[in-house]
């Protein structure tokens, strides 16, 4: 059965000084009968130099079906400046719970590849419906959980994505890859696991680039955050997007 494909606007919303358009919507996944909600941050002028920024956002214990939307913050921002952006809902209500336990390179995984298949199958259906983007140069951006995600689709579809950037991910492994260039932004408060994040040989022999972050803390990079760290988080990734 070839698969079925719907895409429902939920409402739609012109918003001044931020992005010219902003509206939710649902995917829908026939192969693994899953809803994939969006919320899609469209730059005021969108041509075939405009580049695509898909964001995944933290773990929130499956309590807030529109954790997507919380970091407008830098969803409005990108798009201010010309980025295409699309915001994935991850969780849903009756999704399994994310794991607790070690080692979580094993235990979360499941959640992490859930989290890729509804990556790669909002680019493969934006790609369809908004054909005219930058589709060479798409970037991903996640936080915490969803940087485990994005890092783990940056090691399984490399060719697919330019860039990826994690906001203080813990757990997932980055590639030492020489593409696409990653990046990651690190909390004052939490490091993460062993491993996870490269040595400075690796950083230089692959450009990765890793910032530490004073005075801002895992959460401060959600909602939590003041208006100056917010500033600094989206300076420091406009500047390795731009």
């Amino acid at each position: 059965m070839n698969r079925i494909i719907t895409v429902l606007i939920l409402w739609l919303v012109s918003l001044q000084g931020f992005s010219q358009m902003e509206f939710n919507a649902c995917l829908f996944d026939a192969s693994r009968n899953r809803v994939i909600p969006i919320t899609v941050y469209q730059p005021q002028k969108v041509n075939t130099k405009t580049k695509v920024v898909v964001f995944s956002h933290g773990y929130d214990g499956n309590k807030n079906i529109q954790s997507n939307q919380t970091y407008s913050y830098l969803t409005r921002f990108l798009s201010q400046k010309g980025f295409y952006v699309i915001s994935v809902q991850h969780e849903l209500p009756d999704d399994p719970l994310l794991a607790m336990e070690d080692p979580f390179m094993e235990t979360r995984m499941p959640n992490w590849e859930r989290g890729v298949a509804n990556i790669l199958f909002t680019i493969q259906e934006f790609r369809k419906l908004k054909s005219e983007l930058d589709w060479n140069s798409l970037i991903l951006i996640g936080h915490s959980n969803g940087g485990d995600m994005t890092m783990l689709f940056a090691t399984q579809y490399p060719e697919l994505i330019s860039k990826a950037i994690s906001l203080d991910h813990r757990r997932m492994v980055m590639p030492r890859l020489h593409e696409p260039q990653l990046c990651t932004l690190r909390g004052c408060d939490y490091d993460a696991d062993e491993g996870v994040l490269p040595t400075e040989q690796e950083q230089e022999k692959y450009h990765i680039k890793v910032v530490n972050l004073d005075g801002i803390t895992h959460s401060n990079m959600g909602e939590n955050g003041t208006k100056v760290q917010h500033d600094l988080i989206n300076q420091y990734i406009y500047k390795f997007v731009k």
